[in-house]
């Protein structure tokens, strides 16, 4: 399903930090994927963002709190819930309405990567 770092499948990401400098050069890499990123500037910013669309996944970046990247998931499950969750800077936690998270100290290229996984795994589950 992953082409060289682009996806066949064009998702709709809503992508939440509470840094608008990160956010604004983590959405540029998910972009450059072939996704359609939709940014929001931390929890208020991405329950107004769920509150006016629905998004295939929510990515809640490493600059949240951690309390956010808690709260978060049960929150987007709760608005939509087919909507999957990747939570960034876990440490190997395991959130039981996370779909997918990435550890601390992971780059944007494996958030790319994860995200090309997701799509893959979900094409043979189909």
């Amino acid at each position: 399903m992953a082409n060289g770092g682009k996806s066949t499948h064009k998702l709709k990401i809503l992508y939440a930090e509470d840094d608008a400098e990160v956010i604004v050069g983590q959405a540029v890499s998910i972009q450059k994927a072939g996704h359609h990123v939709t940014q929001a500037l931390g929890r208020s910013g991405a329950l107004d963002a769920l509150e006016r669309d629905a998004f295939d996944l929510v990515v809640l970046g490493p600059t949240l709190t951690r309390n956010d990247r808690h709260h978060l998931p049960y929150m987007v499950k709760k608005t939509h819930p087919g909507t999957r969750v990747l939570v960034m800077h876990t440490d190997g936690e395991r959130h039981p309405q996370v779909d997918a998270n990435l550890e601390t100290g992971k780059s944007i290229d494996d958030l790319v990567a994860k995200i090309a996984v997701m799509l893959e795994q979900d094409a043979v589950s189909q």
